[in-house]
């Protein structure tokens, strides 16, 4: 983007943004949260939509001067309808954990129990973890993956659930490579009376594109974020049965926030036209293949990868095999111009802030056009990089060929 009024203006914001569009387009993003909009997405996140206030829902609003305001969230809201087969949708939520707190809010009670996967088993810090606002509000208990298969056993979730009887629980993770199983999770729910909340964040688009199976039709309430692999704006969205609309609608607004922002709210709409079309359902597909490529990689290198492969968009590598850490790890690949973000592995003895593991995911070179070819190429990157880690000129020749290839596959939306 041009930003020629920026340029006038701020002159040090400006700069900053063209540093940052520099290192992305040089370098390689291997963090599994984090993807490319398309140009489209990033056009619309800078509309005149950004200078209305618009507390309320369509045709029940605080505030007069609504009616285009209308039409853009009813866009946004019958997409994502068709995207995820969902009878309500609500897409005023900032961002994740907003949305996560509206769910909690809509059908729980503080200090209710419930049950949710812990977050260095690939949970996430929403789902219960006792430094966030979900773990001090509820009472949350936890289920983990088996410590050899590193894939979640569903008869010990059923003996948690029948000992513990909580009011919600709680599928979806961070660091998680499987699929999961949302019928069983929903017939164990059933046989204790509680609540079912899925947390697709992570999983959204390869949801969407029909290569993961979608808890929508089965769970009473699901949230996702809108960006990752769905390829949108920062921002979420919650989805539930229509019976529990009102429950929803009221817990975001006006429980959790006032006035939505309409201008990214028009963002996810232009994202969920874009997932609804052949060409996102290919490139959910090449994400998977990519990822399993490098997980298939990796495991012939020698590391070793928690569960023994994916099911989805990212891997977990424990770096303990090599000796190393996480966070040693990820800043010997930042050398290299390869972002990638620490991450705990099942019963991690090493504290959060220096892990044993690396997560590792393809959502953001895939945005770009890479294929197995391509990632079997920074399989090996990673691997020379962390044996040359304390050999300057290596680390250096690397990084220019992580940059060469990074500039032969150009951002979509730089």
């Amino acid at each position: 983007m041009e930003y020629k009024f920026l340029q006038k203006e701020d002159s040090e914001i400006f700069d900053a943004i063209k540093k940052e569009e520099k290192r992305q387009s040089e370098g390689m993003e291997l963090i599994a949260s984090e993807n490319y909009v398309s140009r489209a997405v990033l056009e619309v996140m800078a509309n005149v939509l950004t200078n209305k206030y618009s507390e309320g829902y369509p045709a029940h609003r605080y505030y007069g001067g609504q009616e285009f305001v209308d039409v853009v969230e009813n866009i946004a809201v019958e997409r994502a309808k068709k995207l995820f087969a969902a009878e309500h949708v609500n897409v005023q939520p900032l961002s994740g954990s907003p949305a996560n707190a509206a769910v909690y809010m809509s059908f729980l009670n503080p200090g209710d129990k419930v049950l949710g996967l812990r977050l260095d088993h690939g949970g996430h810090l929403s789902h219960g973890h006792k430094v966030n606002f979900s773990g001090m509000l509820y009472n949350f208990v936890q289920y983990e993956v088996d410590s050899e298969a590193g894939k979640i056993d569903m008869e010990k979730v059923r003996e948690i659930a029948l000992q513990e009887k909580p009011k919600m629980i709680v599928a979806g993770f961070s660091a998680y490579s499987r699929e999961i199983e949302w019928e069983k999770f929903k017939e164990i729910a059933d046989d204790v009376g509680a609540f079912t909340f899925a947390d697709i964040a992570h999983t959204a688009g390869l949801v969407a594109a029909g290569e993961m199976k979608n808890p929508t039709p089965i769970f009473d309430v699901v949230s996702t974020t809108t960006h990752k692999t769905l390829r949108g704006p920062r921002g979420a969205i919650i989805m539930c049965k229509e019976k529990f609309s009102k429950l929803i609608d009221r817990a975001v607004f006006p429980g959790m926030q006032g006035g939505p922002h309409e201008h990214i709210i028009a963002a996810k709409a232009v994202a969920f036209g874009e997932a609804l079309r052949p060409e996102f359902k290919e490139y959910a597909k090449q994400v998977m293949k990519n990822a399993k490529a490098l997980s298939e990689e990796m495991i012939k290198m020698g590391y070793k990868v928690i569960s023994g492969g994916t099911d989805n968009h990212l891997i977990v590598v424990d770096m303990g095999s090599v000796g190393l850490n996480g966070k040693e790890v990820e800043e010997i690949l930042d050398k290299v111009g390869i972002s990638v973000s620490r991450s705990t592995i099942p019963n991690d003895p090493n504290p959060p802030m220096k892990p044993s593991g690396v997560r590792l995911g393809t959502p953001a070179i895939t945005s770009r056009g890479m294929k197995e070819e391509e990632i079997r190429k920074v399989a090996e990157w990673v691997d020379q990089a962390i044996k040359n880690k304390n050999n300057e000129s290596e680390l250096n020749r690397i990084k220019e060929e992580v940059r060469q290839l990074c500039l032969s596959y150009p951002i979509p939306s730089i």
